[in-house]
């Protein structure tokens, strides 16, 4: 797995040593190509594979669910490329964070994970089920059965007591955001159950789909003119609404809603949500053709997770377009003209503490701005550029294989419907002290008293 990745390096810094990326997109040849260098960009900022580290992790300042998402990414990388390169390191990744339980719950980040992380999670898992990459061995956790099990916990933990229903952003009660019911939360159930009904034909997951999208617009976190807000607090009834209008909250509805189109045969009560999203998105998301993070992004102070949201957008209207053609040639030239800017904007060398990609070829955020990197570099603007690229690659129709597959067209991954179902949401637990690590501390503690006397003594002679 290592050597792999640094033959792409080797491969990557003879090819193109201190030059920005350029692209033709009218090649699929060259969109590859460029697509390979922002990939491998993007995997040299990950240190899950490094010795001591855990697999599926990113370092600081990157929280657990950007990794979840970057997995996703490079499934569809793998998909729309043909590039093995970085199937091993993302099916380590998915299957050591899947947890004990086979369900995105691992213990290492139980203390602090959200509804929204888990999704981000399963999304990738669901992806993998989609996109046919390889299964895992039978001993261990199967893609579609990962989706499910959140599925099926998400089930459990709606919240009828509140606002009348809906997700809460966080799962324990102790973290911050446990009394906010957020879009990105609701989206994560809605995207999986949608993916969930098209690829299985199981309509209780289209039932909850729909349940979930009429809570969202009941609430009026959709409003009637299809934006999407980020959320609101239950102490209020869902009634003070956040208005931020976020790129990937508009995407995941989006996409989820295209995706009922298809399972529906072309239904036209959700024709209508895909046109209104679409429409929405397109004029609010998007200064002349291409993509920007309005609430922060102008200001300049879009934080770390936030920088990572236009690329979840890139995904879901490439996979709009696939589940419901006759957006096709509303979407793709909008991508287009984003991933022709975004791929303007990787020309940055930043230092090598900040990159470790090939020199010249770091990707800036603000893609509004010509021809010059803003200097904003991480793991989301290289994720955003890489995303932009690649998603120009999709296909109006199934031709080549490149259309998600349903159990019934192809699909391969297992699935077991009753997986995380009953499972107790598990509280962290801290260990308890033993009586040697107790030892240890008393001598520390003396330790220091002592030293603190020996100063005072030393100060007053």
């Amino acid at each position: 797995m290592r050597s792999s990745l640094r033959v792409a390096g080797i491969f990557g810094l003879l090819a193109g040593t201190g030059s920005a990326i350029t692209v033709d997109f009218n090649s699929d040849d060259s969109i590859k190509d460029a697509a390979s260098t922002t990939a491998f960009g993007l995997l040299k900022y990950y240190t899950g594979n490094n010795t001591g580290d855990v697999p599926g992790n990113l370092p600081d300042p990157y929280f657990w669910w950007e990794a979840g998402a970057m997995f996703g990414t490079m499934i569809d990388y793998w998909f729309l490329t043909g590039d093995t390169t970085y199937n091993d390191v993302t099916s380590q990744a998915l299957l050591h964070q899947a947890g004990d339980d086979r369900d995105f719950m691992p213990t290492n980040q139980t203390r602090t994970e959200g509804n929204d992380d888990q999704g981000f999670w399963a999304m990738a898992a669901m992806t993998a089920a989609e996109n046919n990459f390889p299964n895992p061995p039978a001993d261990q956790p199967q893609w579609l059965a990962l989706a499910q099990a959140t599925f099926n916990e998400y089930v459990e933990r709606w919240d009828t007591a509140t606002c009348g229903g809906g997700l809460r952003w966080q799962i324990f009660t102790f973290n911050n955001g446990f009394n906010y019911k957020n879009s990105i939360s609701n989206g994560c159930f809605f995207n999986i159950a949608s993916r969930l009904a098209r690829f299985t034909g199981n309509q209780t997951y289209a039932d909850w789909a729909e349940k979930v999208y009429d809570w969202m617009t009941d609430t009026n976190l959709i409003s009637s003119d299809f934006r999407v807000y980020d959320g609101a607090g239950v102490d209020s009834g869902c009634k003070e609404i956040d208005k931020a209008q976020w790129t990937y909250n508009a995407g995941i509805f989006l996409h989820g809603s295209a995706v009922m189109y298809n399972y529906t045969g072309g239904n036209t009560t959700w024709k209508a949500r895909v046109e209104g999203l679409l429409n929405e998105t397109s004029t609010y998301h998007f200064d002349n053709g291409i993509m920007v993070e309005k609430p922060c992004e102008d200001g300049g102070f879009c934080d770390t997770d936030q920088q990572s949201f236009k690329g979840y957008l890139a995904r879901w209207m490439a996979g709009t377009a696939q589940m419901a053609p006759f957006t096709f040639d509303t979407v793709m030239p909008l991508l287009k003209s984003t991933a022709t800017a975004a791929a303007e904007m990787c020309n940055g060398s930043p230092s090598a503490a900040e990159f470790k990609g090939i020199s010249g070829t770091a990707c800036g955020f603000q893609w509004t701005i010509s021809l010059q990197n803003d200097g904003l570099v991480g793991v989301g603007e290289q994720m955003n550029a890489l995303s932009a690229i690649m998603y120009t690659l999709v296909q109006k129709t199934a031709a080549e294989g490149k259309a998600p597959v349903t159990a019934d067209t192809g699909g391969t991954s297992q699935g077991d419907p009753n997986a995380g179902a009953g499972i107790e949401t598990k509280m962290p637990v801290v260990e308890p002290i033993s009586m040697g690590e107790k030892v240890a501390a008393g001598f520390v503690t003396t330790a220091i008293a002592f030293s603190l006397l020996g100063a005072c003594f030393f100060v007053v002679k």
